[in-house]
């Protein structure tokens, strides 16, 4: 039986891609950009909406600091943010950048991998925010229902 470079056996896998099989690795990701703080954390980089204070904190357009994204997602808590924020930059799909100053200065930004992400995300928030008065009165008529 012939062997399989790793690059043949990642090939292979990736045709196998299925997130209808309990196994497959794309439901771990569909998991993660699933989750809400990752959805407003990919909206604030992609600049949707005001940023705190004006602009985004003297790094490049898209750039904020944690204090800013802290600020900006009301009701994260410090945990979670750096949590989400660490596991997207192992994702790739967000850089984190320290820059030595007193204090330190730790800014993140998407990648092109994130905002091709971003640019998904942000139809679906529009979608939420557009349809939200109709989704309450649904909600409302459900729970009215005898």
């Amino acid at each position: 039986m012939p062997t399989t470079t790793a690059a043949q056996q990642r090939a292979q896998e990736k045709l196998a891609y299925d997130a209808f099989l309990a196994g497959c690795p794309s439901r771990r990701l569909l998991d993660r950009i699933s989750d809400k703080w990752v959805s407003l954390i990919l909206a604030a980089l992609g600049g949707d909406g005001p940023h705190p204070g004006g602009e985004c904190g003297g790094g490049s357009p898209g750039s904020m600091r944690y204090s800013e994204l802290s600020r900006k997602l009301a009701g994260v808590s410090q945990k979670m943010l750096t949590q989400t924020l660490r596991a997207l930059e192992r994702d790739g799909l967000l850089t984190r950048t320290v820059t030595p100053t007193v204090p330190v200065t730790v800014t993140y930004e998407l990648t092109d991998l994130g905002r091709s992400l971003h640019d998904l995300m942000r139809g679906i928030k529009a979608w939420a925010e557009t349809h939200m008065d109709e989704v309450l009165t649904n909600q409302e008529k459900y729970d009215t229902r005898g």
